[in-house]
């Protein structure tokens, strides 16, 4: 019988099971990189069909009411109102406030002292839209770092006025809600385009907990809120504060 030629690579020693693993590793590595890049290249022009927090609330019963819209189809006062309310630092940060931060560690400090369990938040508008569109609800660190990940690459590539046209097209305003023209028809019977700065400061009173507040008859908090955020507005129009994102 005669005898198999024998392996060309095991007679030059070449480590065949090792070449092997790292190309899995590299392939690994690099779909870890191109498919979180692709996908925020994708979302810079295409609008996300749906969001992980819309496919969750709807296993629990809350269809989505998701109606996109582009920034010129939304008011303005909307988008003072959200940078009022959410991040007056929106046009000047790359992402991350690292001065709310500072500020929210030493509120959270004080009320840790103080035996309050009140957590002050320092999220921008970035990390919200990055955590919408492309992650799961929670609080851990692996979806943090996620998080911080995703906000560097939409700070890269795209636009201040893309992150704020998205964000206002995901972000939830009431239970199964979401986006400011469902927003505005499911508070105020009207389009988007045509909120008030009144409506608008009481939609953004109500983010922090869209499914526990009510915007068109709010009680004593969400009043107080949508008056402080409604004063603020004037300062993000009369300082420019949302000037990279309305012409």
């Amino acid at each position: 019988m005669a005898e198999a030629p024998p392996d060309p690579d095991l007679k030059a020693g070449k480590p065949k099971r090792r070449i092997g693993c790292l190309g899995v590793t590299l392939i690994a590595l690099g779909l870890a990189i191109l498919l979180p890049v692709g996908s925020v290249l994708t979302h810079a022009v295409v609008p996300p069909l749906t969001t992980l927090l819309m496919v969750e609330r709807g296993f629990a019963g809350d269809p989505a009411d998701y109606r996109w819209r582009g920034l010129n189809d939304i008011s303005p006062r909307l988008v003072e109102a959200v940078i009022a309310s959410e991040d007056a630092r929106f046009c000047s940060h790359d992402g991350f406030d690292f001065e709310a931060i500072d500020e929210a560690m030493k509120a959270n400090e004080r009320a840790k002292r103080r035996g309050s369990g009140k957590v002050r938040g320092a999220s921008t508008l970035s990390q919200q839209t990055a955590k919408n569109v492309f992650l799961w609800p929670g609080r851990g660190w692996v979806r943090k770092g996620l998080e911080a990940g995703y906000t560097v690459l939409i700070e890269t590539f795209w636009s201040k006025r893309r992150i704020v046209e998205v964000y206002l097209n995901v972000a939830e305003w009431a239970p199964g809600v979401y986006g400011a023209e469902a927003a505005a028809q499911h508070w105020f019977g009207k389009s988007a385009r045509d909120l008030s700065a009144r409506e608008a400061a009481r939609l953004a009173a109500v983010l922090p907990s869209p499914r526990r507040y009510n915007a068109s008859s709010p009680g004593p908090y969400v009043r107080g809120r949508a008056r402080r955020v409604q004063a603020a507005m004037g300062t993000v129009r009369n300082d420019g504060l949302a000037s990279c994102v309305l012409d």
